[in-house]
């Protein structure tokens, strides 16, 4: 195995990553309930809106600590 073997492994992981938060980007706006979970803050004032959608990064949190696990066994 030479050293460049294992780089290589590593270039072709950051490309899957990639390609895979290239896939979300595009599915997203199909899935009409994600960003609008309940628990997620939403502030509108006349010149001011903030957003924070806590439950959506617990859900996401979740599901991507799943496919770790599966990936990791």
């Amino acid at each position: 195995m030479t050293p460049l073997s294992g780089f290589g492994k590593v270039l072709i992981i950051i490309g899957l990553v990639i390609a895979a938060v290239g896939i979300l980007l595009v599915l997203t706006p199909k899935v009409p309930w994600l960003g609008k979970l309940p628990g997620d803050i939403l502030i509108k004032k006349e010149n001011f809106r903030f957003y924070f959608p806590v439950t959506t990064c617990i859900v996401i949190s979740i599901i991507l600590t799943l496919i770790f696990y599966l990936f990791r066994k």
